[in-house]
């Protein structure tokens, strides 16, 4: 139960228009898999580092160094440094950095009642003052601006969403095959109304073991075809089909930048199951959640989160908590291909105020 911990509701956004997995950027595994390494090798090293990645994300308040995060990967210290560039495209003392500041961003729009200290900490800073000046230089604003402006940015998103819901329906209305999105939303699935749908009561779950995959890049039609073109025909090589799945973003590319966004694609599977490369496996953490039956197309589901996050999460006594949101698709889960509408439920990590 310790690699998906890491990010508060950082999935909220990530989770916009989904389906996908991890490695260094699934353009950048193809490559290395077709000109450097040869496949098995190249999967052997995008899975140490998605290990190093993880293990980063779940020990941010602690003293992060090169020795240790090598260690972990099994790599010589000695070319960490040059092995992490060349992987993930940032040193790591840059990587170490953003990753602190931007899940203390998602901390400051989600849990209103923790203090700027307490973030700080958590983070790993030692001290308000030097978390204030680092988040001012990332953010462009001190943190309780960031937390200030919080409803507000969810509203414009809110606003924008619909806005693009609309042309989209005029557009397809209206035979626009360059402007109509491949999967519509049409006017009778009631989504404009989408908060007043969903029906949110806290459970509490048990952990789940699961295989999984995951893509980096931005998040949309990637995902998409992430889960058609790779998760999907794995799951159904290794006898996976039917089984329930689960999307958990891992970033929020309204603070992550969408080139850097990840996401995982997830199978349940039996205690004793034994992944093939490249899939690994991993524990979702078990506890209360926050859980509601979403119906609607793929691009909504990021609509239901922010509505989760800016309507319903205020007024529940609850706030969130620093283990992965997720969207479950039951086995038994309709999906109607001509119009893209989908069933699914979310899950938001919740602890008592």
């Amino acid at each position: 139960m310790n690699r998906l911990t890491a990010n508060p509701v950082i999935r909220i956004s990530a989770s916009s228009t989904k389906m996908a997995g991890r490695y260094a950027s699934s353009d950048l595994i193809n490559l290395m898999t077709k000109t450097l390494l040869p496949n098995t090798h190249a999967i052997e090293y995008a899975q140490r580092m998605n290990k190093v990645l993880d293990y980063i994300d779940q020990h941010l308040d602690t003293p992060l160094d090169l020795p240790t995060l090598a260690e972990v990967a099994h790599f010589s210290a000695f070319h960490f440094h040059r092995v992490f560039l060349a992987w993930v495209g940032e040193t790591l003392s840059d990587y170490l950095w953003r990753r602190r500041l931007e899940i203390a961003a998602v901390h400051l729009a989600a849990n209103a009642q923790a203090s700027i200290l307490e973030i700080a900490l958590t983070v790993g800073f030692g001290s308000s003052e030097a978390f204030a000046r680092a988040f001012k230089r990332r953010f462009g604003c001190t943190p309780s601006a960031w937390r200030t402006g919080t409803p507000q940015r969810w509203a414009e998103e809110l606003a924008h969403t619909r806005l693009h819901h609309t042309q989209r329906n005029l557009d397809q209305r209206h035979g626009n095959p360059d402007q109509a999105d491949a999967v519509g939303l049409l006017e009778d699935t009631g989504l404009n109304n989408l908060e007043f749908k969903m029906d949110m009561q806290v459970k509490k779950l048990p952990a789940v073991r699961v295989a999984y995959m995951r893509y980096t890049g931005p998040y949309g039609a990637g995902v998409h075809r992430f889960w058609i073109d790779t998760f999907l025909p794995w799951c159904r090589a290794n006898g996976l089909e039917g089984a329930g799945c689960y999307g958990i973003g891992l970033d929020d590319p309204g603070v992550t930048a969408p080139a850097k966004c990840r996401y995982d694609a997830c199978v349940e599977v039996p205690a004793d199951f034994v992944a093939k490369s490249p899939a690994g496996i991993a524990d979702l953490p078990g506890g209360l959640y926050a859980v509601g039956d979403f119906v609607g197309t793929v691009p909504d589901i990021h609509l239901a989160w922010t509505e989760l996050l800016r309507n319903w999460l205020p007024s529940s006594g609850m706030q969130a908590d620093a283990r992965p949101c997720f969207e479950y698709y039951p086995p038994k889960a309709k999906y109607t291909q001509s119009t893209g509408v989908l069933e699914c439920q979310i899950g938001l990590p919740v602890r008592s105020l």
